[in-house]
C-alpha cells in the first residue's frame, strides 16, 4: 500500500526528536535500510491488506525497487501515479481487438502490467515509510489506484470477450462487473466514512470480533464463501491470471470465438453482483456499524 497510516514529518527546524531512528539519506540508502525502515514488522501479516502474491514473493522483490526509486528521486506520489498508470495500461492492452495467438499475447501483455502495478504498489508505500512521507493524500491516491485498475481490467476483459472495440452484450458484462468491484470497494470504505460522521473512530472495537455478522446463519455463510475464495477472481491479480488462461484455451481449441474468455466474463459478472450483495449484507449484519 503506498501509504499505510498519517505521520508527521520532522520537527520544525529539521531536527531529530528523542528516539528517532537515524537512517541513510535516500541517496545513500541500501537495499537493507529500505528493508528495515521500508517494511516494518508485521507488514506481510496484515492478512486484510497485503495481497497473497506481495506476502508470497513481491515483498522480498520490491526493497530493490523502492532502493531504486529512492536513487532517482521518485516521490511516493509520483510512484502511485505511475501505479494507477500501468492498472489502466493493463484493461486497454487486454481490451485491444486480437484473435488467436494474438490474444494470448494481448492476455500476457496486461498480466505483466498488473504485476508492475503490483509492485509499484508496494514500492510507493515503502519509499513513503523510508523517506518519513506517508500522508492522508497518499492513502486518497492509492484507494482511488486501485479503483481505477480493477474497474479497467474488469473493462478490458469485457471487450475481450466481445472481440473487438464494439458494443455488445459481453462488454455490458464486463461494465457490469467493473461497477460490482467498485460498489464492493465503495461499501468498505463507506464504514470509516459512517463512522467519522458519527463521531466514532475508524476502527470498532472489538478487533476481528466486530467484523463478523451477529448472525450465526450469515456468519457461516460469510466463512464459507471465504473458504472458496470465489470473490478473488474479480481482483486484478488473480483476474489477470485467469484471462491469460482463458486466452491460452481459446487457442488450445481453436475457436471462431472468444469461448473461455465468454465464459470468463460471465462467471466474474455474477460473482461481482453476488459478492456486492453478499458484502453489503455482511457489513449490516456486523457490529462495523456500531
Amino acid at each position: 500500500m503506498a501509504t499505510d497510516r498519517p505521520e508527521q514529518g520532522p520537527p520544525p527546524g529539521g531536527g531529530i526528536r528523542p528516539g528517532d531512528d537515524l537512517r541513510p539519506s535516500r541517496k545513500q540508502a541500501a537495499v537493507a535500510d529500505v528493508r528495515r525502515h521500508g517494511q516494518p514488522p508485521g507488514l506481510k501479516d496484515r492478512r486484510n491488506e497485503e495481497h497473497w502474491a506481495g506476502r508470497l514473493y513481491m515483498r522480498s522483490l520490491s526493497p530493490y525497487f523502492s532502493w531504486l526509486a529512492l536513487r532517482l528521486g521518485f516521490s511516493p506520489n509520483q510512484l502511485t501515479y505511475l501505479m494507477m498508470i500501468s492498472g489502466v495500461l493493463a484493461g486497454l492492452v487486454v481490451s485491444l481487438p486480437a484473435t488467436g495467438t494474438g490474444a494470448l499475447w494481448t492476455a500476457l501483455g496486461g498480466a505483466v502490467l498488473i504485476q508492475v502495478y503490483l509492485l509499484l504498489d508496494c514500492v510507493d508505500g515503502e519509499v513513503a515509510r523510508y523517506l518519513r512521507q506517508t500522508s492522508v493524500g497518499g492513502v486518497f491516491l492509492d484507494r482511488i489506484g486501485h479503483y481505477l485498475s480493477e474497474v479497467a481490467l474488469l473493462v478490458g476483459l469485457g471487450f475481450a470477450a466481445q472481440g473487438g472495440w464494439t458494443t455488445g452484450g459481453y462488454v455490458e458484462l464486463g461494465m457490469l462487473a467493473a461497477l460490482g468491484a467498485a460498489l464492493i470497494k465503495a461499501e468498505t470504505d463507506n464504514v470509516v466514512v459512517a463512522r467519522a460522521k458519527s463521531g466514532l473512530p475508524a476502527d470498532p472495537t472489538g478487533g476481528d470480533r466486530a467484523l463478523r455478522p451477529r448472525s450465526t446463519r450469515i456468519a457461516l455463510a460469510r466463512q464459507a464463501a471465504s473458504m472458496l475464495r470465489f470473490h478473488r477472481i474479480i481482483g486484478a491479480v488473480e483476474l489477470s491470471l485467469l484471462i491469460v488462461a482463458a486466452a491460452a484455451l481459446d487457442v488450445l481449441l481453436g475457436t471462431e470465438t472468444p469461448a473461455a474468455m465468454r465464459v470468463l466474463a460471465v462467471a466474474v459478472a455474477v460473482v461481482a453482483a453476488l459478492q456486492t450483495l453478499l458484502h453489503l449484507i455482511s457489513i449490516l449484519a456486523s457490529r462495523r456499524l456500531k
